[in-house]
């Protein structure tokens, strides 16, 4: 079985740190000034006596759990455990309770307010009397938001994760989050399953506290927190109600301290080699296409330049390793029974160049000191380098005159191999609602030629860039047999979905991007191998179209959606706001 995580210590409290909350509390009964004066009598109202903070370091714990979000409906245990870690290594913990983005239940999407939580992380950091961070999350977006937000706080911190829930099933089936679901449905849809059998199906899906057990977006960002070195080695794969998972938590309070104590900011772990290889093991894990934009955005936090080329780049030389779905056959769980991520990291390390084995973790020493120590247990779940589940990394960026600033395609997840090089019609839809509304038609006359196309989803259009780009095929395609369909969006897709889907074609249309002027029956050539999105119209036609394209109408007239539609980036550049990814530094707050 996986180790579940290395052991880990407090720094020694002689090698220290200035302690940055001891400004705000002062030292002695008084405290030496009238602010650190009345910080101790506001902690005597809470119960604490000045040997639980004096001269020891303050750890926020920032927690996500809610009473709507499934992913996370642990995390207030888990919470109680970090504590009880902080405590030990002679730390003073104090939880916080942070925005909860529930990939489930909130709309349009919560990528919408992403940036939202990593803002409302910084300035709690920044704000109050604190020495170092842990970072509690793990569904889709939380974690990107959490560490963008401490990176630019850029204090000690470590990350947590939630852990994937246990394995679904029916009927004695594996069931895999998101992936069975889509396929269920439309197994429905084309009347091959009966309304019983699809109730079966829901009641069997998610039976247990975690996040997404395949590998959708939730285990990509979990295990790429991992390989930046921002969470305890070992500890994404571990699943949300494992007992290891109990006490992964107490350890992260242990590490926390340490870091506080020995002032390791998370600038020294987020550098240009960690995000190399965070996109080598999301290609590697077969992962979600959604890691680009969050990588993107995590590394311009961390002052470090990443681009869509670097990702195309590295996905050329790193092959799919972990056999999970939804491009493979098994879940996470399978996945920590057979050695988890950091065995998935020795495997890897064997190609040569792949890897930066000598940088730091929160774990203390090396990244390629913890991954030597781990073995593969199932050569199936984690393949060796000889005979991966594919030769490349599975994901491809695109450019052309329909995507001049990149799209994205996880051709690893096609259902039909002859559509990545494939010329057809398109038919176009001006929006989600109009695309749910329409695709039964029959006067659309789609055929498996076609090219689905949707517009009006992109980070302002969407708003949000929800995960609509896993475009429904019609119900008559799917009663005939056919399984995918080229389909292209300036949409995301959830990480648990497949299909032959062109996704984040950038810039959107929203903003007068090539897709505005696509037509229904224009040509569309889709080639993965030369890395192409062409749409088949004469330039000074698109000319003529776009003389006649009129910018639509905002979104939002006011409130934080407005903020959200003048300052987002586009696709290819993480989607942050524009004043958060800038360089620069705010002042200290003054505690006196």
């Amino acid at each position: 079985m996986a180790r579940a995580v290395d052991d880990v210590t407090s720094s020694s409290p002689h090698d220290t740190a200035p302690l940055r909350s001891a400004a705000w509390f002062g030292e002695g009964s008084t405290g030496g000034h009238i602010r650190a004066f009345s910080h101790r009598s506001r902690l005597a109202q809470l119960g604490y006596e000045p040997s639980d903070y004096e001269g020891t370091p303050v750890i926020a714990i920032l927690n996500t759990w809610s009473d709507i979000n499934p992913c996370h409906m642990h995390l207030r245990e888990r919470a109680e455990q970090v504590k009880r870690g902080v405590w030990q290594a002679g730390g003073f913990p104090l939880e916080f309770p942070v925005s909860t983005l529930s990939e489930t239940f909130q709309k349009p999407t919560p990528m919408l307010y992403r940036n939202m939580l990593s803002m409302e992380t910084e300035e709690l950091l920044r704000s109050y009397p604190i020495d170092g961070a842990v970072l509690m999350g793990g569904c889709d977006k939380t974690t990107p938001a959490l560490l963008m937000g401490a990176a630019s706080a850029d204090l000690p911190a470590l990350f947590l994760p939630a852990g994937p829930m246990l394995r679904g099933d029916f009927r004695g089936e594996p069931l895999g989050s998101g992936t069975d679901l889509f396929r269920y449905w439309d197994e429905h849809r084309a009347g091959r399953i009966a309304d019983c059998d699809l109730a079966e199906v829901c009641s069997g899906l998610a039976r247990s506290p975690g996040h997404c057990m395949t590998m959708g977006t939730a285990s990509t960002m979990t295990s790429v927190a991992e390989v930046l070195g921002m969470s305890l080695p070992g500890s994404a794969s571990i699943p949300a109600v494992d007992s290891a998972h109990y006490r992964m938590a107490a350890r992260v309070g242990v590490a926390a301290v340490g870091l506080a104590r020995a002032g390791r900011r998370i600038s020294e772990f987020l550098t240009r080699e960690a995000f190399e290889d965070a996109a080598a093991t999301v290609f590697a894990l077969g992962g979600s296409t959604n890691a680009l934009i969050h990588l993107i955005a995590m590394a311009g936090r961390a002052g470090v330049e990443f681009t869509l080329d670097d990702f195309d780049a590295i996905s050329r030389r790193v092959p799919v390793l972990a056999n999970l779905r939804p491009s493979g056959e098994y879940l996470m769980e399978d996945f920590y029974y057979a050695g988890g991520l950091q065995a998935l990291l020795n495997e890897l390390s064997k190609v040569p160049g792949a890897l930066h084995p000598d940088r730091p973790t929160v774990g203390g020493g090396t990244v390629g000191e913890h991954w030597a120590r781990a073995a593969v247990r199932n050569a199936d779940v984690i393949r060796p380098v000889d005979q991966p589940c594919n030769t490349e990394g599975g994901l491809a960026v695109l450019h052309g005159n329909l995507a001049p600033n990149g799209a994205v395609v996880k051709y690893i997840a096609s259902r039909k191999p002859s559509l990545l090089k494939h010329t057809g019609p398109a038919v176009v839809f001006d929006s989600y609602a109009e695309l749910r509304a329409g695709i039964d038609d029959p006067e659309h006359a789609l055929t498996e030629d076609s090219v689905l196309v949707l517009r009006g989803a992109g980070p302002i259009g969407g708003p949000g860039m929800p995960e609509y780009g896993m475009l429904p095929i019609p119900t008559y395609l799917l009663e005939a047999g056919v399984t995918d369909l080229v389909r292209i969006s300036d949409a995301r897709m959830s990480g648990t979905s497949y299909g032959t889907c062109v996704l984040h074609v950038a810039p959107e249309s929203h903003v007068g991007g090539p897709l505005a002027l696509v037509r229904t029956g224009d040509l569309i050539t889709l080639d993965v191998h030369s890395r192409t999105l062409t749409l088949e119209v004469d330039d000074a036609e698109l000319a003529r179209r776009r003389e006649a394209w009129q910018t639509p109408a905002p979104k939002f007239e006011r409130g934080y959606g407005a903020l959200y539609q003048s300052h987002v980036t586009q696709a290819d550049q993480g989607c942050d706001f524009d004043f958060l990814a800038r360089p620069g530094h705010n002042p200290q707050p003054d505690p006196h």
